[in-house]
């Protein structure tokens, strides 16, 4: 299992302070024509310190590092926690709070589910199906053993090239995830989810406020500077009002 390195890790990334940058990795020709939006794709992976990096490191996703350098500025895993990660698939973030939590070594509980399958994790409990269907709910709830101490979603629904209808279906999903949340979280938890740019708004962050002592947003560094994504970042959860 992975764990957070005093390297480049660190700092929640690649390495620092080289003095040199890495040289851009060009595409060799091949027989099939890709597609424009591939090829940009592949350049940005291969020339992309996240990716190598979570290469290096035997992470699943370059967004474990969006998760790590979301810890290092709030504080969100510890030791023997109670973590659910929403859409887990393939698992970066599963195998992030797993290691920091010690599920590996028997301490805590992580639970991952997605609608996708998603490979084995050391110490972490993976589960398929959706988490708004009330008896999948009652699995997460089972698996955890307890109240969680953190639910984290980085969750997003494939992209339109639309960015007002994108707004609406990702802020829609981070409604989704509080409602979960505040069937499982303890009190004083924490609730972490991926928005667009603007970041929790209208009726969401209303309910963030009512819910959380503390609502924050950030942006990863491991986040791409072209990709609208932000993270909303809830501590002290307080309780969630019946509608």
């Amino acid at each position: 299992m992975p764990q957070k390195r005093r390297s480049g890790a660190e700092h929640g990334g690649p390495g620092h302070g080289s003095g040199s940058r890495p040289l851009a990795v060009k595409l060799r020709r091949s027989g099939r024509r890709r597609k424009p939006s591939s090829t940009e794709w592949l350049k940005r992976q291969l020339n992309d310190p996240y990716v190598s990096e979570a290469h290096r490191l035997g992470y699943r996703s370059r967004s474990a590092f969006k998760l790590l350098q979301l810890d290092e500025r709030f504080h969100l895993l510890r030791p023997g926690i109670r973590v659910v990660d929403l859409g887990c698939a393939p698992g970066g973030w599963t195998q992030i709070a797993a290691a920091q939590a010690g599920a590996d070594k028997g301490r805590g509980a992580v639970v991952g589910i997605d609608l996708l399958p998603a490979d084995p994790v050391a110490g972490a409990i993976l589960l398929q199906g959706d988490f708004r269907d009330p008896a999948t709910a009652n699995r997460i709830r089972a698996a955890l053993g307890g109240p969680a101490d953190l639910v984290l979603s980085d969750m997003a629904a494939p992209a339109t090239g639309h960015a007002a209808t994108d707004h609406l279906r990702i802020v829609a999903l981070a409604e989704d995830a509080l409602a979960f949340a505040g069937t499982v979280l303890r009190p004083g938890g924490a609730f972490v989810a991926k928005v667009f740019q603007g970041g929790a708004t209208g009726d969401l962050l209303a309910a963030l406020k009512r819910a959380f002592a503390t609502v924050r947003h950030a942006k990863p560094a491991a986040s791409r500077a072209e990709s609208a994504e932000t993270y909303v970042v809830a501590t002290g959860f307080r309780g969630i009002e019946p509608a």
